[in-house]
This record gives C-alpha cells, structure tokens and sequence, in this order.
C-alpha cells in the first residue's frame, strides 16, 4: 500500500498518479470534492493531522 493523501476514501500518491495518467486529469479530485461538497468527509476524525 503506498502513502495514503486522502483517510476519508483511502486514496494514495499512487492512485492519483494512476488516475492522472489515465484520464489526464484527477477524476480522484473531482469524486472527492462532491463528496464533501455532500457532508461526506470525516477528515477529522480518520486523518491523524485532523485536516
């Protein structure tokens, strides 16, 4: 498992990276950001830097 950038949905550098090549832009970025957008995030309480 690579070094995981997003404790909410489980996302790594790797997967961004997979994701960028694949689609020439971060279709990660976008799932995430509705995501929140929906109250979905718990960013404060699964990422030890509580960000």
């Amino acid at each position: 498992m690579g070094e995981l950038i997003c404790y909410c949905f489980g996302y790594t550098y790797e997967d961004l990276k997979e994701d960028f090549r694949r689609h020439g832009r971060s279709t990660i970025l976008e799932k995430i950001l509705a995501a929140k957008k929906a109250g979905a995030c718990e960013c404060a309480h699964k990422n030890p830097k509580g960000r």
